[in-house]
């Protein structure tokens, strides 16, 4: 009769979340999750074939967490806002997992920083769409220009560089906010790029 597996695949997973939480996805190891969960590394490869393989689900269950933090934004008084607000707020609070997800080269155990984003966008899109009037496209690229400025944020903050605080940090944002939107609006072609910036510069500092 074989023997009986003490813990199940979910359990793994957490365990390795859990060290890469503390001391970032380069410390999941076959030893450091055995620790965690108490035991030798039998158990685990009992499950995964490789390491490379429990990274993979790592990144997941922090993209899953990372998704939790933005429906939190999302359900606020002004949702984008909100979003910005809960992406400075989970660099802050899973400093490690911000690393993974928006810091890590693309590999095995993640997408990198661009495919983050993309995920963001999908998250993002529709609430962006309803509350700005703005078709996909333009919703699409209005959030990534919000997101580069979140994202210095919270790159400041998870690297211990960050001067600001949370109330600078949301004016900020919602100066940015405020005049992309303004300027996508009133700007024939600007979302697509097509516009005369030499003449709107002109007319700007002419003021």
């Amino acid at each position: 009769m074989p023997p009986t597996v003490k813990f199940q695949k979910d359990e793994i997973v957490r365990a390795a979340l859990d060290v890469a939480r503390k001391k970032g996805i380069d410390a999941v190891t076959a030893r450091e999750v055995a620790r965690e969960l108490r035991v030798s590394v039998g158990p685990i490869f009992t499950w995964f074939e490789t390491m490379e393989q429990l990274k993979a689900e790592v990144y997941a269950l922090a993209r899953e967490r990372y998704r939790q933090y933005i429906e939190r934004g999302l359900a606020g008084e002004i949702p984008f806002l909100g979003v910005g607000q809960q992406y400075i707020r989970f660099a802050r609070e899973e400093p490690e997992l911000y690393k993974l997800l928006f810091l890590t080269r693309p590999g095995a155990a993640g997408g990198g920083a661009m495919d983050a984003l993309r995920f963001s966008q999908d998250l993002a899109r529709e609430s962006v769409m309803r509350i700005y009037n703005m078709d996909a496209a333009t919703a699409d690229r209005y959030f990534r220009d919000l997101w580069l400025v979140v994202f210095s944020f919270a790159t400041l903050i998870v690297t211990d560089d960050c001067p600001y605080t949370d109330g600078e940090m949301s004016a900020v944002l919602t100066e940015v906010s405020l005049s992309v939107c303004k300027a996508y609006k009133e700007i024939p072609g600007l979302p697509e790029g097509r516009f005369d910036k030499d003449a709107l510069f002109r007319e700007l500092v002419q003021r």
